[in-house]
């Protein structure tokens, strides 16, 4: 019983996963277009995540900033930190500056602070990208010019999987962009 309900946790992920592939391949081109677009006109990504995803956000900024899977030179990435106190708001004003992005993780509704903080990037010009679960209430605090990657489930743990693939993907078509074509490892 053990051992299938184990084995159950990696064919769930699998056909997430694999459903991910057809239904999410738009946005996250989309995705690079607006971080590629960023970095070569000497914008910044500025990286947060809401609760659990605050380690991905960190994941991300640091391998945008120091490398992913080949050398290169480092591209400008921040990882926010961990919000208290509208510290997130206070970043972005601070930080931000038009032509950037803001890279958003969230696992279920995004909480207040998240909103404002997002509030904040538009106006303030800035691009974001949301990568979130099917339960969001995101999308509908996001512009036209921005990009949702709408994960198509709702167990949390499921959707981490996920967003770390969608992470390391969108690493590798960066460095695909900036860098053309190599063979991977």
């Amino acid at each position: 019983m053990l051992e299938q309900r184990l084995q159950q946790q990696f064919f769930d992920s699998a056909d997430l996963t694999y459903a991910c592939a057809e239904a999410l391949g738009k946005p996250m081109a989309d995705a690079v277009d607006a971080l590629v677009g960023s970095i070569t006109s000497g914008g910044k990504i500025l990286t947060l995540g809401e609760a659990d995803c605050s380690l991905h956000a960190e994941y991300m900024a640091n391998k945008l900033l120091s490398r992913f899977e080949r050398e290169r030179p480092g591209l400008a990435a921040l990882a926010l930190a961990t919000d208290e106190n509208g510290l997130w708001v206070r970043q972005l004003e601070t930080l931000g500056q038009p032509g950037d992005v803001v890279l958003a993780l969230c696992a279920s509704e995004a909480g207040p602070i998240l909103l404002g903080a997002l509030e904040r990037a538009h106006a303030k010009d800035i691009t974001v990208v949301a990568i979130t679960g099917r339960n969001t209430n995101l999308k509908d605090s996001l512009a036209e010019t921005d990009v949702h990657i709408n994960i198509p489930h709702e167990r949390k743990a499921r959707i981490h999987e996920v967003q770390w693939l969608i992470l390391h993907s969108l690493c590798d078509a960066v460095d695909l962009q900036l860098l053309g074509e190599y063979d991977t490892p």
